[in-house]
């Protein structure tokens, strides 16, 4: 009897999972701001959110060990920059307490996540 294999998918990684939902959450908040709120925080916060489950996604799809582990590090930088925007758009009153927390609460699962994403990749491949 042949054991079947399951291959891990992108979308079976929660990082990018919640990252990916969590970009579209700001994307949507965003379009409703004025311009000058759009141009000067709003096009950096959705780059940066963007930026966490596009780099999940291109370390995911990267052959060598190395370059999965750098494009998962560049996402940890990302979603640390994303707690700056997320605290800059509540004090400027851009999003509201609600917005923030929901916000806040999606980026603080994100560290442990791609850190271990980190650690599997480092223990799991060869090369």
């Amino acid at each position: 009897m042949e054991v079947e294999r399951k291959y891990l998918k992108l979308n079976d990684i929660e990082a990018y999972k919640i990252s990916f939902h969590l970009s579209n959450y700001v994307w949507d908040l965003v379009l409703k701001w004025d311009l000058f709120a759009k141009k000067t925080i709003g096009i950096q916060f959705v780059n940066a959110v963007d930026s966490i489950s596009a780099n999940i996604a291109e370390g995911f799809g990267r052959h060598f060990k190395k370059d999965k582990v750098k494009f998962f590090r560049y996402s940890r930088g990302s979603l640390k920059e994303c707690l700056d925007w997320n605290e800059k758009a509540k004090l400027r009153k851009l999003i509201s307490d609600d917005e923030y927390n929901y916000i806040f609460r999606e980026l603080d699962k994100l560290p442990l996540l791609v850190n271990y994403l980190i650690k599997y990749t480092n223990e799991k491949l060869k090369e």
